[in-house]
């Protein structure tokens, strides 16, 4: 049987959610692995037979997505090549980690694309939302990697189909203590940034891991590293708690080692505010922005002792077994007739991206000259 796995580029939780499912779909079937995006900071230790470029949004340093930034860098044509190259009706099964060039792959020539992501869990009924509707990242979350069957992971047990957090094995197998320190992970914000807020805690010792680093340093109280794994790892085992972005994989580790864990979510990211509200139903404190207005609250969580609990049983294997035989289809036809769905640029434009991007632009962002021509030239 041949599978392909699909798995999103952008940020890290992807990737190293895959690290644990990738040996259990090699021994289910004969496994190729495709990656797409170019906002990754850790290295993958598998072959991978497909690179794209894919579709990524770019962090920023204020907090958020950087939209123009994700223009520039975005290629609809180069988008479409790559999904018109792709093969996926040479395989039996398509499991997709929330990754657009297979998602769209699949819907033009009408294969069945098996979504296992966090983001399919946060798009479910049940699954917490924030207070503050947003319209524009519900449709984008549910519409740049289409899939036809969902399951999904997060902080609960949701609904039906929706599975405890993947904690992959190099952090289950830790020996987690306290060594006093806070560990960050920030990627949306400056350098300068978190400085300014987190050297007003001197007493505090806070490890950085940052993203527009790439020499380590230390000022003051804080200590900057780039992003290793390795690293980040031995920091997360001996932390006291964990400051960091409202994402997945770094918060579901910190409860899961019984770490303080306090979340910023990124601004103009549906998905992060979804798990912000979850977090917070859990417990966990929330603060909007890493501004020096929060300072008390951040002082008041240094304070606290309190740790939010969970229980994360290691159900990777059974879950993948699970979707591999309900889903696995007949061999594939190599020689049956394909009508894409998708004829060429002006018609993918119609399906993609594009509009809701600029939706993204005009409602969260002051709309520069710069962004103006971009928008125009996208139209």
């Amino acid at each position: 049987m041949k599978i392909l796995y699909a798995i999103q580029g952008t940020g890290n939780g992807h990737l190293s959610r895959a690290r644990d499912i990738v040996p259990v779909l090699s021994q289910l079937g004969e496994l190729d692995i495709l990656v797409s995006g170019i906002q990754a900071d850790v290295a993958f230790p598998f072959p991978v037979k497909y690179r794209f470029r894919g579709m990524s949004f770019i962090f920023g340093k204020k907090g958020g997505v950087d939209v123009l930034a994700t223009y520039r860098s975005s290629n609809i044509k180069q988008l479409l090549e790559e999904i018109n190259s792709l093969p996926v009706e040479d395989y039996h099964l398509v499991i997709n980690d929330f990754e657009p060039v297979s998602a769209w792959a699949c819907y033009n020539k009408g294969v069945p694309c098996i979504g296992l992501s966090h983001q399919a869990a946060v798009m479910d009924k049940k699954a917490p939302k924030p207070k503050r509707f947003d319209p524009v990242g519900k449709i984008t979350l549910k519409n740049y990697a289409p899939i036809t069957h969902r399951y999904g992971f997060h902080f609960q047990r949701y609904a039906e189909g929706i599975f405890t957090p993947v904690i992959r094995q190099e952090i289950r197998q830790l020996n987690a203590s306290d060594k006093g320190h806070y560990t960050v992970y920030l990627p949306a914000y400056a350098d300068k940034r978190i400085l300014k807020v987190l050297s007003q805690f001197p007493e505090t010792r806070w490890v950085v891991f940052s993203k527009h680093g790439k020499e380590p340093r230390t000022e003051g109280n804080v200590s900057f590293q780039p992003i290793n794994n390795e690293a980040f790892i031995g920091s997360l085992a001996n932390a006291r708690g964990v400051l960091c972005g409202a994402g997945f994989e770094t918060p579901a580790e910190a409860l899961y080692l019984g770490k303080k864990l306090m979340v910023i979510p990124m601004k103009g990211q549906y998905e992060q505010q979804c798990n912000a509200a979850a977090l917070k139903q859990m417990g966990v404190p929330v603060i909007k922005s890493l501004k020096k207005k929060y300072a008390d609250v951040i002082a008041v969580w240094l304070a606290d002792s309190s740790i939010v609990l969970a229980d994360y049983p290691d159900e990777t294997a059974q879950i993948l077994r699970m979707v591999v035989e309900k889903h696995a289809a007949k061999p594939p036809i190599a020689d049956a007739p394909i009508s894409p769905k998708i004829t060429g640029v002006k018609d993918f434009k119609k399906l993609t991206r594009w509009k809701i991007l600029a939706e993204i632009a005009e409602r969260n962002l002051p709309l520069t000259r710069g962004m103006k021509r971009v928008l125009r030239k996208r139209k």
